[in-house]
């Protein structure tokens, strides 16, 4: 059993969390229009379920088709997979498990939301394959860990906005930016078997980078909101994630602490819903 939840991540919960902040960011949205009711809470909880099971279910297929890669590189050569404490056959029964729950509960939405919520399917089984051709997988995983963000605003909505589509970009910055300090962490043993990601191919400008990234991110927050209500004064809150996570970057020069730092981006969406909360409930 320890192994099955080593192989669904399920001791870190950064990952199911990071996706489930998107789908809540949508969810905040929506009461800048609507108001609060049961159905708001129960679709915030199915988002919640639904990023456990899919993150999981994607942690396992990245881990069959990077299952020989995994061997090579010292912080993956243990996994359940990589190192065969379990085998090809029960990932994928766990797999399609998973997909089967994740289904059931998308289909507690409307229809536009099942089917739109679909349309995404090629890209997710695509991203593990975009670090053998593309130093951008970032961009890739961001596309797809954000869609929760549309998802959510369609489960409630008949069409989408400007400003629900600059808040899924938001979200599609915020992502290329922690996912590139997570791939600090593989930087040596990725030039060795010639696997691509954007802390390669930066370098030196990698902290250059990361500042523009989630300056450009809270910007596309900040305007979303200004588009939905006049209520601008709550927007310096804003602030405040955006100066901790650079003064988060800034010491990681020395630290060298990657993984820590990509683990805060937590409290960053976290601290980005509390203020579309905020906003929403106030409007």
């Amino acid at each position: 059993m320890k192994n099955y939840i080593y192989l669904m991540r399920l001791d870190k919960p950064t990952g199911f969390l990071l996706l489930f902040w998107p789908c809540s960011w949508g969810m905040a949205y929506n009461l800048n229009y609507l108001q609060i009711s049961y159905q708001w809470f129960y679709f915030l909880f199915l988002f919640f379920i639904g990023s456990i099971l899919m993150r999981s279910a994607g942690c396992i297929y990245n881990d069959i088709v990077d299952k020989e890669i995994d061997k090579k590189v010292e912080r993956t050569k243990n996994r359940p997979l990589a190192s065969g404490k379990v085998s090809l056959r029960n990932a994928w029964i766990l797999i399609l498990t998973l997909c089967f729950l994740s289904l059931i509960i998308l289909f507690q939405f409307n229809i536009k939301t099942i089917f739109f919520s679909l349309s995404i399917i090629f890209i997710v089984l695509l991203y593990p394959f975009a670090k053998r051709f593309t130093y951008w997988p970032q961009l890739i995983l961001g596309v797809v860990f954000n869609f929760g963000i549309l998802l959510s605003w369609l489960s409630l909505n008949e069409s989408f906005i400007t400003g629900i589509i600059l808040l899924y970009l938001s979200g599609i910055f915020w992502t290329v930016g922690y996912d590139t300090i997570y791939a600090l962490q593989d930087i040596v043993d990725d030039k060795k078997i010639g696997v691509k990601s954007l802390a390669l191919l930066l370098d030196k400008k990698i902290y250059q980078f990361l500042y523009l990234i989630y300056t450009v991110q809270i910007l596309l927050v900040i305007s979303s909101l200004l588009l939905a209500n006049n209520f601008s004064e709550i927007l310096f809150l804003l602030s405040i994630p955006y100066l901790l996570i650079l003064r988060k970057i800034y010491l990681m020069r020395n630290s060298k602490n990657y993984l820590e730092v990509f683990q805060y981006n937590n409290y960053f969406g976290f601290l980005i819903l509390l203020i579309l909360l905020s906003v929403g409930i106030f409007n």
